[in-house]
């Protein structure tokens, strides 16, 4: 057990591939990678880089002496020296020419970008994946009836299906920004100190194609097919604000979904998944708390706050670049998404395997069907002869009563006062001719099927179940 404090983000909640991604090892390799694609532009494009020194650059982007690189930190207090000085004794041959002409920026924001393309894409599809469940779930259950809830408080019919597409339209929502983030991920190239490019039009001798090549080329090996047009000393901190507001906006579904299936588990009628021996309480050994909607809204809450931090940096950015956006960012943006892969995880885990507990949803139906029936039962009463003011009188009128009786733990038994009310013209079996709930759904499993088949799920949406803990 470590006696220093570790992030649970790390410790409990979020998945080996995210962790991994945003690993100091392989932002520092990507570092690497990047001074290796400089070289080999620039060596291309004719600067006094040789080839040998990109081969050798290349060889040795994962051989990181930390001890070495923190050493150095500590003395000349500055990371990306302190890295640029270790890679150079990794390969001495390239010491000279590595991070010719780049600021630190360089390195530290396309690094960034890269990191954060990549994450976007995973999370991309651990919402599909999440979609793809609850599909799966709305087809099954699309003609289900189930109470409907407005204020929670006992409403018309829906389905289980058709509430289940509340949840997928609002992610799908999610992937639409999402799609439009990643659309506005732009490489930023080695810009310069100020964004001007000028340490390189010395260096290629006022080339200025030369210049847009070199980060054309550069963009083109990390995937990149646009760099940014006009850019400060980094890439604009405004991107920031979109990539925490889409995560703030996934984390904002999940937590509507969760919020409801607490509140159904409640009910009893849906339920998480819940193992054999899973414990609920240490002191209330019957309990069997909704434990991972409840963690997941809790996750999801963390990134809603946490989005606030993204605008309120890119607001305070001086001119071409200030330095007080670096700690902040180093633990809002690979938090935000880390935070938000362990709610999808999470909501991935439970729309796996959600408990419908199909009698104890007829049974709240059956509660208060005659309720949902009294606008048919009046139709029905006119149909028959009946004066529909009258009607609609004696139906208001035992509907009130028994409303009150329920609140005092009575059954509802609307329909025994209406049969047994002399001046009401339906008889018991007339009444429950028309309390098929079936009836009062509309048109929710047409609805259910028109919307699963609106969309299309992508193939390659296939995700690992790992160390997190659910």
């Amino acid at each position: 057990m470590s006696e220093i404090y570790e992030s649970p983000l790390s410790g409990r909640y979020a998945s080996r591939e995210l962790l991994g991604l945003f690993s100091a090892k392989n932002r520092h390799v990507i570092w690497r990678r990047l001074w290796t694609e400089l070289a080999r532009a620039q060596q291309q494009l004719g600067l006094p880089v040789t080839a040998a020194q990109v081969a050798e650059l290349e060889v040795h982007q994962q051989d990181i002496d930390y001890d070495l690189i923190a050493a150095k930190e500590r003395e000349i207090r500055h990371d990306v020296m302190a890295h640029i000085y270790g890679y150079g004794q990794a390969a001495p041959g390239a010491r000279g020419i590595i991070h010719l002409g780049a600021t630190s920026c360089y390195v530290t924001d396309n690094a960034d970008l890269i990191l954060f393309r990549d994450a976007c894409l995973f999370i991309r599809k651990e919402i599909w994946a999440v979609v793809e469940n609850l599909s799966r779930f709305a087809e099954t259950y699309q003609a289900l009836p189930t109470l409907g809830y407005t204020h929670f408080q006992p409403a018309q019919l829906v389905t289980v299906g058709k509430r289940a597409c509340l949840w997928i339209q609002d992610l799908l929502a999610d992937v639409r920004e999402l799609d439009y983030v990643l659309s506005e991920i732009q490489f930023l190239g080695c810009r310069g100190t100020t964004g001007t490019e000028a340490s390189f039009i010395e260096l290629f001798d006022g080339d200025s194609a030369k210049i847009d090549e070199m980060n054309r080329r550069i963009a083109a090996a990390f995937g990149f097919q646009k760099t940014f047009p006009v850019c400060g000393q980094t890439y604009p901190r405004k991107l920031d604000s979109l990539i925490l507001n889409a995560l703030s906006s996934i984390c904002q579904s999940a937590y509507k979904f969760g919020n409801d299936l607490r509140l159904l588990q409640h009910l009893r009628q849906i339920e998480e998944p819940h193992e054999a021996e899973q414990v609920g309480s240490s002191a209330m050994a019957y309990k069997r708390n909704p434990m991972r909607s409840e963690r997941l809204c809790s996750l999801a809450r963390f990134v809603m706050v946490n989005a606030l931090n993204a605008p309120l940096t890119a607001s305070t950015q001086w001119f071409e670049r200030t330095l007080d956006d670096s700690a902040n960012r180093r633990i809002t943006l690979p938090e935000g998404f880390l935070a938000t892969d362990a709610v999808l995880r999470l909501m991935r885990n439970i729309t796996a395997g959600l408990v419908v507990n199909e009698k104890v949803i007829a049974r709240a139906v059956e509660q208060y069907l005659p309720f949902v029936a009294t606008e048919n039962l009046l139709m029905a009463s006119v149909e028959k002869g009946g004066d529909r003011q009258v009607s609609h009188e004696i139906i208001r009128g035992h509907s009130l009563t028994v409303a009150d009786r329920m609140k005092d733990g009575e059954p509802c038994d609307l329909l025994e006062r209406l049969a047994a009310d002399e001046h009401f013209n339906l008889d018991a079996d007339e009444m429950t001719n028309v309390l098929n709930p079936a009836d009062y759904i509309g048109r929710s499993p047409e609805q259910v099927k028109q919307f699963l088949a609106s969309f299309t799920i992508p193939a390659d949406i296939q995700l690992t179940e790992d160390r997190i803990t659910l």
